[in-house]
């Protein structure tokens, strides 16, 4: 009821706005838990960034780097990249944009729980001019570059003074925006939808796009989702459930767009809460039990694929001959020698709007561990109430997906496997509580490393201790597919870090 009532308000809304505005109407599975772009480090906020923020640079569907707020940039030295900036560009606040609101950000993102791990290697910045900054790291790091594409500046003027973060509190910057984005934030009702407008003073004038009015509302189940497309009640969905695939396909005026990705799914076995997960052939048995090529077949359709590792063969730290084992009676004799040929009970938490079909996963999975006894308590949530439960690491075992910052196998590593460290921000997604400081050293040094053969080497030295240690349960990498109408141009602004570029997209009228 809630779904319907608000089409009937976007109805409403666009006929008031007159027949010549483009508009958008878009459903996807969860909103951001928070317009503080600091607050979480995911892919909602970071989609949410690309609306009303700018970065300096953002990826291109090549792998390129695309210049934004950042024309141009250089490296000076060992540890300073020097960034040009755009002039007349203007938050929506009315303040212009210039270097001072670069470094405020840099320095914000190095005191975000979430954030900091990343930019850690940041010492420090240095104004050369309005819009000229020079950009200083402690030590030599490959992945600087990388780095800077999660800088979208945020207007110092504006939030400076009561810029707090405050993870899934109500702080100023949770519930205020001012950005130098395509789209300014019109009307927001948590939980049920979200109105955005063309900024009428935004910089790219080049930009083909041709959205006026964009509204965005969170449709947790995939036949609503569908549903609220097939009707015209909406014109773009995300995701797509794999069992409608093949029906979105064969709809005339619809299409489908689906791309690989590399974002890894995996359970986390927390070590701290249960002695039993201390135990590496416990570990390893669950890794044994769980099947994940039958996961991929039977649940996601094939839309995904299956991963003995963290890091996917686009990654230095891929080593080909990791692939994901299967085997039940192996998996019994490990229990057996450990000592737990009986079984004992397991708590387990999963989001159920976060990624593809995954209550269905973690049903699955839960099955599949009753095959060597271990009874699993499962319990599913919704993205916003799951991801607090994950901090507090609620649960023995817990799902998470990773799309790794930077392109690059560090960053997984960084985030999920480190020692975890409040004050440098590293292990800040390591629900395992899993800590080798053999990793953390190698992780440390592959982040100073120039050297790419070098450095896969290191990265690689990770992905196979990790092996060993059945650190974490790895599942698939998962496909991203979305459907819209026919006239809109989804192809051209839609990538493989499911970051759609909106502010590009051209509606054919």
């Amino acid at each position: 009821m809630k779904v319907r009532a608000f089409f009937i308000y976007c109805l409403s809304f666009l006929i008031y706005q007159g027949a010549d505005a483009a508009t958008l109407k878009m459903a996807f599975d969860a909103d951001p838990v928070s317009l503080d772009p600091h607050e979480q480090l995911s892919e909602g906020t970071l989609q949410f960034s690309h609306l009303v923020f700018d970065p300096l640079l953002r990826w291109t569907k090549t792998g390129k780097f695309e210049a934004r707020l950042a024309e141009s940039w250089e490296r000076i030295d060992d540890r300073t990249m020097r960034f040009h900036l755009r002039e007349g560009v203007h938050f929506i606040s009315g303040n212009p944009f210039s270097a001072k609101d670069v470094a405020y950000t840099i320095q914000r993102l190095k005191r975000s729980p979430d954030f900091r791990a990343m930019f850690d290697t940041i010492s420090s910045t240095t104004l050369i001019d309005d819009y000229t900054i020079d950009v200083h790291t402690t030590y030599t790091n490959p992945l600087l570059i990388n780095i800077m594409t999660y800088v979208f500046p945020m207007d110092k003027v504006f939030y400076q003074g009561q810029d707090q973060i405050v993870k899934y509190g109500s702080t100023f910057a949770s519930r205020h925006v001012s950005g130098t984005g395509p789209f300014k934030l019109t009307h927001r009702e948590l939980g049920s939808y979200m109105v955005f407008e063309r900024n009428p003073n935004y910089w790219d004038t080049n930009s083909p796009g041709n959205v006026k009015t964009l509204t965005i509302t969170p449709v947790r189940a995939d036949s609503t989702r569908l549903a609220a497309l097939l009707s015209g009640d909406v014109d773009f969905i995300f995701p797509i459930s794999p069992i409608d695939i093949q029906r979105t396909q064969s709809i005339p005026g619809l299409q489908l767009v689906t791309l690989a990705n590399s974002r890894i799914l995996l359970m986390h076995m927390n070590q701290q809460r249960r002695a039993e997960l201390q135990d590496v052939r416990v570990r390893k048995a669950i890794n044994l039990a769980i099947n994940q090529r039958l996961i991929v077949e039977k649940i996601l359709k094939g839309y995904a694929m299956p991963a003995g590792q963290l890091s996917s063969d686009r990654f230095l730290g891929h080593i080909n001959d990791l692939a994901p084992e299967y085997n039940l009676i192996k998996a019994k004799q490990l229990m057996a020698e450990a000592g737990y040929q009986d079984g004992f009970r397991l708590s387990m938490m999963a989001p159920n709007n976060r990624y593809m079909s995954d209550e269905k996963v973690a049903q699955a999975i839960a099955a599949m561990l009753a095959r060597i006894k271990i009874t699993v308590d499962l319990k599913t949530l919704p993205k916003a109430q799951y991801f607090k439960a994950f901090d507090d690491r609620s649960a023995d075992l817990m799902m998470v997906g990773w799309q790794s910052d930077t392109m690059d196998s560090n960053n997984i590593y960084e985030f999920l496997v480190a020692c975890p460290d409040a004050d440098t921000g590293l292990g800040a997604y390591n629900a395992s509580e899993y800590c080798r400081p053999s990793v953390d050293e190698d992780i440390r040094l592959a982040n100073r490393e120039m050297n790419p053969e070098r450095r896969s080497q290191r990265l690689q030295q990770i992905e196979r201790t990790l092996y060993n240690d059945a650190a974490v349960v790895p599942l698939y990498w998962q496909y991203l597919t979305w459907a819209a109408k026919e006239k809109v141009n989804i192809r051209a602004i839609v990538n493989d870090q499911n970051y759609p570029y909106l502010g590009d997209l051209v509606i054919e009228e």
